[in-house]
């Protein structure tokens, strides 16, 4: 009887442990999935990379990216990024006349998570 009861409960909290691993998952490489241009100079686009890992077992398909502003755009694969791979999201902060703090975010929409990914750009332009 408790050999049975303890397989019982093995093979329950296994198959627990495997449905809350499936599907597709982000990983950032950047910590809070934000990153802090710094001081940077009026004109010039400011450019970040953020780059992430499917830690999941099937494909992440990004639906849209979207920004909190117009000064701000987002790029992502159009692809399925497979299990194991990386993939790309470029975001371009518009500093032209925009002298002051930069805190903008970008919500990532994608078969990965029920609530948008939310990724965090910070910095200050000055002239």
């Amino acid at each position: 009887m408790k050999k049975t009861l303890s397989s019982l409960i093995l093979a329950l909290t296994f198959s627990i442990v495997t449905f809350a691993q499936a599907g597709p998952s982000f990983r950032f490489k950047e910590s809070n999935n934000s990153f802090d241009f710094g001081t940077v100079k009026e004109g010039p686009d400011a450019i970040h990379v953020f780059e992430f890992t499917n830690t999941g077992d099937q494909p992440i398909l990004i639906q849209t990216a979207e920004s909190s502003c117009g000064c701000t755009t987002p790029d992502w694969p159009k692809a399925p990024i497979l299990p194991g791979k990386t993939g790309k999201i470029t975001v371009k902060y518009n500093t032209a006349n925009r002298v002051g703090p930069i805190n903008k975010s970008i919500y990532i929409k994608s078969n990965a998570s029920r609530t948008p990914v939310e990724l965090k750009i910070t910095g200050n332009v000055v002239k």
